[in-house]
């Protein structure tokens, strides 16, 4: 029925993805090979072995000439094995070399947009507008501490604590003298409790 969408996703697998997974897979087969062949020398040492107590002495030299063939064979092995795994890890590296260079690429590229948006002649202009725009306003602040005259500092730190005043508000005093004694409330007199009428 084909994709529900009928849009194919992108696989993430790479070439080079592909390329590592085939040589573990080879790796991996050469090395199952060499378990098989390190069986068969344990048996055809024995089988040597067995051959000259039966007093068989050519077989068992065959049989050890084939042994030593088969030992070459299995040095072979681990260098193309050896190979195999110095090929992964170059592979391996040579992808994490790649995307440290793609990274790199992207944040050049970023970095060269923000040269283009912010120029050095605009970061010198806009320093010094912020330099001139300090400098007019110490002025400014510069004549009006020159135009207070004493009697106006004065008058600013009455006003300051007139404010202070009204924020720290105090509640109101009683116009009416305090009662000098309290009077005490009278005692509840002991009141006869009634006698309950028996049923008749």
């Amino acid at each position: 029925m084909g994709n529900l969408f009928g849009r194919k996703r992108r696989s993430r697998i790479t070439e080079q993805d592909r390329a590592v997974l085939q040589l573990k897979q080879q790796r991996d087969k050469l090395r199952q090979y060499q378990k098989r062949v390190s069986l068969n020398l344990e048996r055809e040492r024995a089988l040597a072995r067995q051959l000259l107590r039966d007093g068989r002495k050519e077989k068992a030299l065959l049989l050890l000439k084939k042994k030593r063939y088969q030992e070459q064979l299995l040095d072979k092995t681990e260098n193309q094995i050896s190979n195999l795994e110095r090929m992964v890890q170059d592979i391996e590296f040579t992808q994490i070399e790649m995307k440290v260079i793609e990274g790199l690429k992207i944040g050049n590229e970023c970095l060269h947009k923000m040269h283009q948006v912010m120029s050095i002649e605009e970061v010198e202009r806009i320093i010094g507008e912020t330099q001139d725009a300090v400098e007019y306003q110490r002025q400014i602040d510069e004549i009006l501490a020159g135009s207070l005259t004493e009697e106006d500092e004065d008058a600013i730190l009455e006003e300051l604590n007139a404010i202070t005043q009204e924020q720290m508000e105090l509640p109101e005093v009683p116009s009416e003298p305090l009662p000098e004694k309290i009077p005490e409330a009278s005692p509840v007199k002991n009141r006869p409790k009634p006698e309950l009428v028996a049923a008749s």
